[in-house]
């Protein structure tokens, strides 16, 4: 989606969509948050593979039980991910530090892996409803530590709301500037409260991108 004031991206807002969906169901997002960031480019790929069901559904790996480990599938996907963004980069005529990585679900946990392993840092990371893929070993894999905004659902009962916390305990300590926002009674989705806060936190790691032209 090209930027709501029609001229050049001055900032560029990249969404990774979740397991089994596609990258038109979370470009929505971008409805709510052009206005406030009329800079902003926002894109929103399709995940590498085809997921099993439904049909016309992608995921950025395999969640099939008996493949291999997380932490690995994430190693395959992560050049896939960061190739995208370079190009993307590229092309709008921007540096890492006027990006923002939003994920939900799956997508999370891959903007987290690909932001914090890259060697410069990105504006942010927004991730709703995710998880970090390692936490036990995570320090050995930062390259960058981007603010970041976790999400989640307190009733979610696809990905725990646990692992909100746990993502807490294994970021703080290294030094993140962490904002953390638990929504009542959500399940695994995004609620307007969530939504609310992500805008406040692109404001103020994405300023370029409140500038119309």
């Amino acid at each position: 989606m090209a930027p709501a004031s029609g001229a050049r991206a001055r900032a560029l807002v990249i969404l990774l969509h979740g397991y089994a969906s596609k990258g038109d169901d979370l470009i929505q997002l971008a409805s709510i948050w052009k206005t406030g960031a009329p800079g902003a480019a926002f894109l929103a790929p399709n995940g590498p593979e085809p997921a099993r069901e439904p049909p016309g559904t992608f995921q950025w790996w395999s969640a099939a039980r008996g493949t291999v480990n997380r932490a690995e599938r994430l190693r395959i996907a992560r050049p896939i991910i960061d190739e995208f963004i370079d190009a993307q980069l590229q092309t709008h005529g921007l540096s890492e530090s006027q990006l923002v990585l939003v994920g939900f679900s799956q997508g999370t946990t891959a903007a987290l892996h690909v932001a914090l392993g890259r060697e410069r840092a990105i504006a942010g990371v927004i991730g709703f409803s995710g998880m970090l893929s390692d936490p036990d070993s995570l320090g050995a894999h930062i390259r960058s530590k981007p603010p970041v905004l976790l999400v989640h659902g307190a009733a979610d009962t696809v990905v725990p709301p646990s692992r909100l916390e746990e993502a807490r305990t294994a970021l703080a300590p290294l030094g993140f500037d962490l904002t953390t926002h638990l929504s009542p009674g959500l399940g695994h989705s995004i609620d307007i409260g969530g939504t609310r806060a992500a805008t406040k936190f692109l404001a103020r790691v994405l300023p370029a991108a409140a500038a119309g032209g």
